[in-house]
């Protein structure tokens, strides 16, 4: 093997960064279609929750408030899974979460766009589960801000999992996500991080980038990070 052979291989080499792996392959081949870059993205078993810290939850609603100004710096693993967890992450051994949801439909996903590219949190098995291997911050939503910060949560509703007709599905299903907007504010204001849930997204254009089914509806997204 020659020096560029062997220099060309250490660029093919993934390298793990503060919490949010697998950047991707650089190679001079062209770049392969998005719905295919995905498998340049692994999927990440979180570690355990830690559930029995954070500061009071008095102390935490006086200290819970919107933010936009953000350091780039990543969230740690750790520090992500906890976030997922406490926002919609399972808290009973029959499977219902930490957020309500009408009916138990469940039917909030909760994508992540990051530097890295597109996961969905998967609760059963507290992981990220590969989307894109795209970086889509910037079109989460206006605010310049998206575009730096380390994580924008997208809260997509899967309608397949309302029954058809339910009542008042029009009004339940914003809802839903609004609970796990609250708690993931009253987990940033506990753990002394940055964040704002955001509506000014171009939902439509936004779920073509993430290349969302029939069924999926993004309805917000919610900016997470370290505070400036």
């Amino acid at each position: 093997m020659n020096r560029r052979d062997c220099l060309g291989g250490l660029a093919a080499v993934t390298v793990a960064r503060m919490g949010i792996v697998n950047a991707g392959q650089q190679t001079n081949k062209a770049v392969p279609p998005a719905e295919d870059r995905k498998l340049a993205l692994k999927r990440i078993v979180l570690p355990r929750p830690q559930t029995d810290g954070g500061r009071p939850l008095m102390w935490a609603l006086r200290f819970r408030r919107s933010t936009r100004e953000f350091k780039a710096d990543r969230l740690p693993l750790q520090v992500l899974s906890n976030l997922l967890w406490a926002a919609f992450g399972v808290n009973r051994p029959d499977g219902r979460r930490t957020a309500p949801s009408a009916q138990n439909w469940q039917e909030i996903d909760i994508y992540l766009a990051t530097a890295d590219g597109l996961f969905v949190y998967d609760s059963k098995a507290h992981a990220l589960n590969p989307v894109l291997a795209e970086d889509l911050r910037g079109a989460t939503g206006v605010q310049s801000f998206t575009t730096t910060a380390p994580v924008n949560l997208v809260y997509v509703a899967d309608l397949s999992r309302v029954g058809e007709g339910a009542t008042g599905q029009d009004a339940y299903v914003p809802v839903d996500a609004g609970f796990i907007g609250q708690n993931v504010y009253l987990f940033c204001a506990s753990e002394s991080l940055a964040t704002v849930f955001r509506g000014s997204v171009d939902c439509s254009a936004l779920g073509k980038r993430m290349r969302l089914g029939p069924n999926q509806k993004v309805l917000f997204a919610q900016t997470v990070g370290y505070p400036a």
